[in-house]
């Protein structure tokens, strides 16, 4: 597979008045590859979000290198292919949202980039649909819920055509409602467009549902495999402040009591199963 992103020894302090640089990233190296699904799980002050901000260059690092597609970012002259590469999501909606009607605010960034009218119309209601969010599209914004107004704020990226989005703790405001349509709108991204996604999150049950996941402590990665894989370090992830999804923990309590529970059992359905054969055996 080929890389779309790629950090070597990827180093990042932010500078403070009274003169200290704190570490927030040490040493990174982490390749993402096309079209693929990775969660970054971290606590706060991890480093997670500060990582997806280099994934763009909003921020570029004190140290080591990012490429997107093989390309440097700090390569000033190359900033505008960069960003329209990797697309960020972030936390607020409401920080995206520029224009007063749906149809108008997802057109902003294809505007901006010189895109002619004619395509940008079609890019417009080609990232609605995507999203589940045509028939807003003469809404005003503001009235929209938390989960629709991500909805929206994604929709706005990929009238962008990024190959990569990185989203930033985009579930983080939205109630579970909410959360389940974002997560539901990112997987069709992923599996039916073909769209590298790369979500920051501190939900187990959403590091859960990507194909890869990342787990950072301190500004270092600590693990990199399956979620499944990863997940079965309970104690591991324990160590560095994390919980893990409740299926694991149901099935991890259980071998405490000394029965043989899968800990790979990550799904509901695969902790059902799983239930019903101890049970049953």
């Amino acid at each position: 597979m080929i890389d779309i992103i790629k950090t070597q020894d990827l180093h990042f302090s932010y500078s403070t008045p009274d003169g200290a640089s704190p570490v927030v990233l040490d040493g990174v190296d982490l390749n993402i590859e096309k079209g693929s699904f990775v969660a970054v799980l971290g606590h706060n002050g991890s480093g997670k979000s500060t990582l997806a901000k280099h994934l763009n260059a909003i921020l570029l690092p004190s140290g080591g290198k990012v490429y997107v597609n093989g390309v440097d970012t700090a390569d000033e002259a190359k900033l505008l292919d960069i960003r329209r590469t990797v697309g960020m999501v972030f936390q607020n909606p409401d920080n995206q949202i520029v224009a007063n009607v749906v149809e108008e605010d997802v057109a902003f960034a294809p505007e901006n980039l010189g895109v002619p009218p004619e395509e940008i119309r079609r890019r417009v209601d080609d990232a609605l649909k995507a999203v589940g969010m045509y028939e807003f599209r003469e809404h005003a914004p503001h009235l929209l819920s938390g989960g629709q107004k991500q909805r929206i704020a994604i929709a706005g990226v990929i009238a962008m055509q990024p190959e990569c989005i990185v989203l930033d703790e985009p579930t983080a405001m939205l109630d579970p409602i909410g959360r389940s349509d974002v997560m539901r709108t990112i997987k069709q991204l992923n599996r039916e467009k073909g769209v590298t996604v790369v979500i920051i999150t501190h939900h187990m049950d959403e590091a859960a549902q990507a194909d890869r996941l990342v787990v950072m402590a301190k500004g270092k990665v600590v693990a990199d495999g399956n979620p499944k894989e990863v997940f079965q370090d309970v104690e591991g992830l324990k160590a560095i402040g994390l919980t893990v999804p409740d299926t694991t923990e149901l099935m991890y309590q259980l071998n405490q009591c000394g029965l043989d529970a899968p800990l790979d059992a990550l799904s509901d359905e695969e902790c059902a199963q799983a239930l019903m054969k101890l049970l049953n055996p």
